[in-house]
């Protein structure tokens, strides 16, 4: 009888390594956590100290850091779209749209930022003039993404293009209107698209909106730039300026503010 040479028997390893380390990390993490518990320092961050910025006196004033888009005195900072001096009119603190004078917007751009605008709707309403046909206007973040300012109170118009809506695009949360008349106020937090070196979309533009203290837009994705007729595209870019429609209602805004972010 031939008897045929057996390889000795190899024993695999690898699992009891593994179930090893694993003991080993899970040990750790407990003796990790013990000590955490011992010492709370370990989970204090003590650099780097965010900056200082001293905060407005009084409610809805500019913040030490904020450029004053507009005081009530000038428009220095505003030009029409064609870069000349704005043709709306400046009385009382505030400017107001001049029916036909075309918008305008800031001398210049912003990426994110937070804005603050306060806009008054006529006190004087026309019966014969509903939904968007009374006090619209709206404001462009980066000259291309709307939004909407009209007189919404007691005044029904598509949801989608009711005062604070992202124009026709996002329904606001709930309507927040003034009666005509009244000083409302927008704060607007918002932040730029993103695209690649091929000019591909990264992440949407989102933005935040507070309406007369009440958020009306929480955090949402802009699909894209606004359109009156069909839907948007993206297109790259960094910046823009804010914009400021006239849509022939004479609509006066004040007290505009902006911190970049």
């Amino acid at each position: 009888m031939i008897f045929k040479h057996k390889e000795p028997m190899m024993i695999n390893r690898t699992p009891r390594l593994l179930l090893s380390l694993a003991l080993a990390f899970t040990i750790q993490a407990v003796l990790a956590q013990e000590q955490l518990k011992k010492t709370p320092e370990t989970t204090e961050i003590w650099e780097p100290q965010p900056r200082i910025v001293a905060p407005a006196d009084k409610p809805g004033g500019a913040p030490a850091d904020a450029t004053v888009l507009f005081d009530g005195k000038s428009f220095d900072n505003w030009s029409s779209l064609e870069g000349g001096t704005p043709k709306w009119s400046l009385k009382d603190g505030a400017m107001t749209v001049v029916g036909g004078s075309k918008d305008i917007r800031t001398k210049k751009e912003f990426g994110d930022f937070q804005l603050h605008v306060e806009w008054r709707s006529p006190a004087e309403v026309d019966p014969e003039k509903t939904g968007q046909g009374r006090g619209n206007s709206g404001i462009f973040l980066h000259g291309k993404y709307e939004v909407q300012v009209l007189d919404n109170f007691n005044n029904k118009t598509y949801a989608n293009g009711q005062a604070s809506s992202v124009y026709k695009q996002h329904i606001p949360l709930v309507n927040a209107c003034r009666k005509p008349g009244e000083w409302q106020t927008y704060d607007i937090i918002f932040t730029g698209p993103r695209f690649n070196s091929e000019g591909r979309i990264l992440h949407p533009a989102y933005v935040t909106v507070i309406h007369n203290g009440i958020i009306t837009q929480n955090h949402i994705a802009i699909w894209g730039p606004t359109e009156y007729i069909g839907l948007p595209v993206y297109k790259p870019e960094v910046k823009g300026p804010i914009i400021l429609q006239d849509h022939g209602n004479p609509v006066s805004y004040r007290n505009i503010w902006i911190r970049e972010l």
